[in-house]
Protein backbone atom coordinates (compact mmCIF):
# COMPACT_ATOMS: atom_id res chain seq x y z
CA UNK A 1 0.00 0.00 0.00
CA UNK A 2 1.35 3.55 -0.96
CA UNK A 3 1.25 6.07 2.23
CA UNK A 4 -0.44 8.62 -0.40
CA UNK A 5 -3.74 6.37 -0.63
CA UNK A 6 -6.38 9.04 -0.14
CA UNK A 7 -8.91 7.93 2.34
CA UNK A 8 -11.38 9.85 3.23
CA UNK A 9 -14.12 10.00 5.92
CA UNK A 10 -16.64 7.33 4.18
CA UNK A 11 -13.62 5.13 3.96
CA UNK A 12 -12.64 5.13 7.36
CA UNK A 13 -16.14 3.99 8.05
CA UNK A 14 -16.04 1.15 5.61
CA UNK A 15 -12.97 -0.13 7.30
CA UNK A 16 -14.24 0.19 10.48
CA UNK A 17 -17.62 -1.66 10.02
CA UNK A 18 -15.99 -4.18 8.57
CA UNK A 19 -12.96 -4.90 10.17
CA UNK A 20 -15.51 -5.53 13.38
CA UNK A 21 -18.15 -7.45 10.93
CA UNK A 22 -16.37 -8.82 7.49
CA UNK A 23 -19.79 -10.59 6.51
CA UNK A 24 -21.70 -7.40 6.39
CA UNK A 25 -23.99 -7.17 3.33
CA UNK A 26 -22.80 -4.47 1.00
CA UNK A 27 -26.37 -3.09 1.10
CA UNK A 28 -26.22 -3.18 4.85
CA UNK A 29 -22.68 -1.60 4.74
CA UNK A 30 -24.01 1.07 2.31
CA UNK A 31 -27.02 2.10 4.48
CA UNK A 32 -24.73 2.10 7.25
CA UNK A 33 -22.18 4.68 5.50
CA UNK A 34 -24.58 6.68 3.47
CA UNK A 35 -24.08 5.41 0.09
CA UNK A 36 -26.52 3.26 -2.31
CA UNK A 37 -24.67 -0.30 -2.79
CA UNK A 38 -22.59 0.28 -6.30
CA UNK A 39 -20.88 3.27 -5.30
CA UNK A 40 -19.95 1.57 -1.70
CA UNK A 41 -18.88 -1.85 -3.52
CA UNK A 42 -16.66 0.58 -5.84
CA UNK A 43 -15.48 2.03 -3.20
CA UNK A 44 -14.36 -1.61 -1.46
CA UNK A 45 -13.14 -2.79 -4.52
CA UNK A 46 -10.76 0.49 -4.60
CA UNK A 47 -9.35 -0.13 -1.11
CA UNK A 48 -8.34 -3.72 -1.75
CA UNK A 49 -7.13 -3.09 -5.24
CA UNK A 50 -4.98 -0.18 -3.63
CA UNK A 51 -4.23 -2.42 -0.63
CA UNK A 52 -5.58 -0.95 2.11
CA UNK A 53 -8.53 -4.10 2.61
CA UNK A 54 -5.86 -6.84 2.49
CA UNK A 55 -8.16 -10.22 3.08
CA UNK A 56 -10.83 -11.26 5.20
CA UNK A 57 -10.57 -14.05 7.51
CA UNK A 58 -12.55 -16.44 10.08
CA UNK A 59 -12.98 -15.71 13.81
CA UNK A 60 -12.95 -19.62 15.31
CA UNK A 61 -13.46 -19.95 19.28
CA UNK A 62 -10.37 -21.21 20.75
CA UNK A 63 -11.76 -23.89 23.04
CA UNK A 64 -13.54 -25.69 20.05
CA UNK A 65 -10.87 -25.23 17.54
CA UNK A 66 -8.06 -26.90 20.29
CA UNK A 67 -5.73 -23.64 20.76
CA UNK A 68 -7.41 -22.28 24.21
CA UNK A 69 -3.52 -22.16 25.57
CA UNK A 70 -2.17 -19.48 24.52
CA UNK A 71 1.37 -18.45 24.58
CA UNK A 72 3.68 -15.11 23.53
CA UNK A 73 7.29 -16.41 23.13
CA UNK A 74 10.09 -13.59 23.37
CA UNK A 75 12.93 -14.77 21.09
CA UNK A 76 16.43 -13.77 20.77
CA UNK A 77 18.22 -15.36 18.24
CA UNK A 78 22.12 -15.92 17.90
CA UNK A 79 23.10 -13.92 14.54
CA UNK A 80 21.43 -11.21 12.56
CA UNK A 81 22.36 -12.37 9.09
CA UNK A 82 20.25 -11.99 6.64
CA UNK A 83 20.51 -15.38 6.14
CA UNK A 84 19.97 -17.07 9.58
CA UNK A 85 16.76 -13.92 10.08
CA UNK A 86 15.16 -15.03 6.78
CA UNK A 87 15.99 -19.08 7.52
CA UNK A 88 14.30 -18.84 10.78
CA UNK A 89 11.31 -16.41 9.62
CA UNK A 90 10.62 -18.44 6.94
CA UNK A 91 10.34 -21.68 9.56
CA UNK A 92 8.74 -20.06 12.19
CA UNK A 93 6.01 -18.62 10.36
CA UNK A 94 5.17 -21.80 8.45
CA UNK A 95 4.40 -23.98 11.96
CA UNK A 96 0.63 -23.75 12.27
CA UNK A 97 0.75 -22.72 16.38
CA UNK A 98 2.30 -19.78 15.54
CA UNK A 99 -0.10 -16.76 14.82
CA UNK A 100 1.93 -13.90 14.72
CA UNK A 101 5.34 -13.10 14.38
CA UNK A 102 7.21 -9.59 14.77
CA UNK A 103 10.56 -8.64 14.57
CA UNK A 104 11.53 -6.16 17.34
CA UNK A 105 13.87 -3.34 17.71
CA UNK A 106 15.57 -3.56 21.03
CA UNK A 107 17.16 -6.81 22.79
CA UNK A 108 14.37 -9.18 21.89
CA UNK A 109 14.17 -10.18 18.61
CA UNK A 110 11.07 -11.65 18.09
CA UNK A 111 7.61 -11.79 20.05
CA UNK A 112 5.74 -14.87 18.58
CA UNK A 113 2.03 -15.82 19.46
CA UNK A 114 1.28 -19.25 20.01
CA UNK A 115 -2.05 -20.89 20.66
CA UNK A 116 -1.99 -24.60 21.01
CA UNK A 117 -4.63 -27.06 23.26
CA UNK A 118 -2.62 -26.88 26.96
CA UNK A 119 0.39 -26.10 28.69
CA UNK A 120 2.07 -29.77 27.80
CA UNK A 121 1.32 -29.02 24.28
CA UNK A 122 3.28 -26.04 24.41
CA UNK A 123 6.22 -27.46 26.39
CA UNK A 124 6.32 -29.98 22.94
CA UNK A 125 6.09 -26.85 20.59
CA UNK A 126 8.92 -24.97 22.48
CA UNK A 127 11.21 -28.28 23.14
CA UNK A 128 10.47 -29.96 19.51
CA UNK A 129 10.16 -27.37 17.39
CA UNK A 130 11.69 -23.60 18.61
CA UNK A 131 14.79 -25.11 20.85
CA UNK A 132 16.26 -26.95 18.01
CA UNK A 133 16.16 -24.37 15.52
CA UNK A 134 19.73 -23.56 15.21
CA UNK A 135 19.26 -19.59 15.18
CA UNK A 136 17.59 -19.50 18.59
CA UNK A 137 19.32 -17.78 21.76
CA UNK A 138 16.73 -17.61 24.27
CA UNK A 139 13.10 -17.76 24.58
CA UNK A 140 10.94 -16.32 27.25
CA UNK A 141 7.43 -17.49 27.42
CA UNK A 142 4.40 -15.37 28.78
CA UNK A 143 1.36 -17.71 28.83
CA UNK A 144 -1.74 -15.60 28.96
CA UNK A 145 -4.23 -15.61 31.61
CA UNK A 146 -7.67 -13.80 30.19
CA UNK A 147 -8.39 -11.41 26.95
CA UNK A 148 -9.19 -8.49 27.92
CA UNK A 149 -9.40 -6.42 24.21
CA UNK A 150 -7.90 -8.51 21.02
CA UNK A 151 -8.50 -7.33 17.00
CA UNK A 152 -7.07 -10.86 16.56
CA UNK A 153 -9.89 -12.58 19.09
CA UNK A 154 -12.45 -10.34 17.76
Amino acid sequence: MSSNVAIDGVDRAIINILLVDGRISNVELAARVGLTPAPCLRRIKRLENEGVITGYRVMVDPVMAGRAFCVYMEVQIVGTSREIVEQFETVVAAYPETTEVRRLFGPVDYLIRVEVADSAAYERFQTEKMYPLPAVRRIESYPTMRVIKSSVDG
